[in-house]
């Protein structure tokens, strides 16, 4: 474990962050102002703002770090602490299944956002894909406290899941590159997805 965080931290956490901002970056609407929950340290949202500039981005989490790139604001895994339609865009980068009930935040989620919600997340497809995904959270996340309750939804869960949030998919994308060759025959495959999902118009 100890080799494989040095190699994380070395070689993946930034590539990981220039891949995601990228294609979020392209997914946001001119001069949005964005929720970015569970942001760690913001270096995604940091990044995005550099590509564009027009963008604002405000993040929250439930353990904010004592060095972060944006304003973050801590909340407690279940409820934003802003008023309905507060911002245009809300994003969620592999935050979802790190909770019990990723239905309750996306409903959160379409509270919250005036025009729609971006969330990269894992994806449940093709062989060892869960002791895989299981690894990588293991990696990323453990030695920053993060919960890990392993939660992983297939495709067709993840749809369940919109639905119910009364969110509508605009695109869906899952071949990211997020890792460089060889690591991606290994841990991207499609094992990741990042989707533009639109909120309700009539509320």
């Amino acid at each position: 474990m100890r080799v494989m965080d040095a190699i994380h931290g070395q070689f993946l956490i930034g590539r990981r962050a220039r891949v995601l901002s990228g294609h979020i970056a392209t997914l946001l609407p001119s001069r949005a102002s964005v929720l970015d929950v569970g942001c760690g340290d913001g270096d995604i949202a940091r990044r995005i703002m550099e590509t564009r500039p027009d963008i604002s981005i405000h993040g929250i989490d439930v353990l904010v770090r004592p060095e972060t790139a944006i304003p973050v604001d801590e909340f407690d895994g279940s409820h934003f602490p802003f008023a309905d339609h507060t911002f245009d865009v809300v994003t969620f980068v592999d935050v979802l299944h790190h909770t019990d009930d990723p239905t309750a935040l996306l409903a959160e989620a379409s509270r919250v956002a005036r025009k729609s919600v971006v969330i990269k997340d894992h994806l449940v497809r093709g062989v060892l894909a869960r002791p895989t995904l299981r690894l990588m959270d293991m990696v990323g996340n453990v030695r920053h406290g993060v919960a890990l309750p392993f939660n992983y939804l297939t495709y067709p869960e993840w749809e369940t899941a919109f639905a119910a949030a009364r969110l509508a998919i605009v695109r869906r994308e899952n071949r990211l590159s997020i890792y460089p060759w060889p690591a991606t025959l290994v841990f991207d495959r499609k094992l990741h997805f990042i989707a533009e999902l639109t909120v309700p118009q009539s509320r």
